[in-house]
């Protein structure tokens, strides 16, 4: 069953920013061998479509020194397309960096001020400000990678699976490399706004918009070909049927383009702890996420 409880989005929220804050209270107490440059802009001022505040990123960069430009992560925050704020997400932006990654951790428009194309195509804009700028910081802008969780996710997965994303910015080549999924939302709005099985389901219509072929154009799984970079997608045994369902459909078609993903459920997780492991440096995630970006991990311990 694909569902996406309306109980559970209208409590999530409120929930995860509690949980965060904890987090990021906690993170102060803890060393961080890294440097952040917070509130970069992404999009000029200049800009009709100019936000002050949902235009900015924060980039993560390791300390110590480096003869070689490192591998970069952009991670785009959750938060059910309406809510959510990458200065909640500090500790993936200091874990990633400990490790030797330049992390890139972005805002970007939420509804009822815009809707899911206009929220991709920031997302677009704030990777292809990371290809142009990233040197400054230590990243290879070769080698970049993108990241999401719920909501984050599906814009993830859409960014490595639509090249046009980038060709409508001028940008003839995908500068995704790959892209991490944590319980990804969204993959198939197509199939699940079509049914509307469950009350409450109009609500996604506010960030989705009214038209069928609208949610086609912004559900990842409809634009991965045999082409696609590699993907790595995790899901929470405990999490929704409907991240649950989307996601093995999600790896079933890349399975058959030739393009399996790394695929890894991880028992008893829902969906909130699906983010806050991140906290963690030595979890699952950042282990394998440092092999497929390039980097050796260490040993846990």
């Amino acid at each position: 069953m694909f569902r996406m409880p309306t109980l559970f989005f209208r409590v999530l929220p409120a929930v995860l920013v509690l949980a965060l804050l904890l987090a990021v209270a906690t993170e102060y107490a803890t060393a961080r061998p890294s440097r952040r440059t917070q509130d970069l802009a992404y999009v000029p001022a200049t800009d009709s479509a100019y936000h002050d505040q949902r235009h900015r990123l924060d980039v993560y960069a390791p300390k110590a020194s480096s003869p070689a430009l490192r591998p970069v992560v952009v991670f785009i925050h959750g938060g059910n397309w309406n809510s959510g704020s990458k200065n909640l997400y500090s500790f993936i932006g200091r874990r990633l960096a400990k490790q030797g990654v330049v992390a890139v951790i972005i805002n970007y428009r939420l509804a009822p001020l815009v809707q899911v194309p206009q929220m991709a195509d920031d997302c677009t804009r704030a990777v292809i400000w990371t290809a142009n700028n990233i040197t400054k910081y230590g990243g290879d802008p070769n080698r970049i990678f993108v990241m999401g969780h719920s909501a984050g996710g599906g814009l993830a997965a859409l960014l490595a699976a639509d090249n046009r994303l980038f060709a409508r910015r001028g940008v003839a080549q995908n500068p995704v490399r790959g892209a991490i999924l944590d319980d990804p939302a969204g993959l198939d709005m197509f199939d699940y706004l079509q049914k509307k099985q469950y009350a409450g389901d109009a609500q996604y219509l506010v960030s989705f918009g009214q038209k069928p072929e609208g949610w086609r154009e912004v559900s990842a799984l409809y634009h991965v070909t045999t082409q696609s970079p590699p993907f790595l997608v995790y899901v929470g045994g405990e999490t929704y049927p409907s991240i649950q369902s989307s996601s093995e459909r999600f790896r079933q078609k890349l399975t058959a383009l030739g393009r399996a993903p790394g695929y890894r459920v991880l028992p008893g997780k829902n969906h909130i702890p699906m983010v806050l492991q991140l906290y963690w440096q030595h979890n699952i995630i950042y282990r394998e996420l440092l092999a497929f970006v390039g980097l050796t991990p260490r040993p846990a311990g």
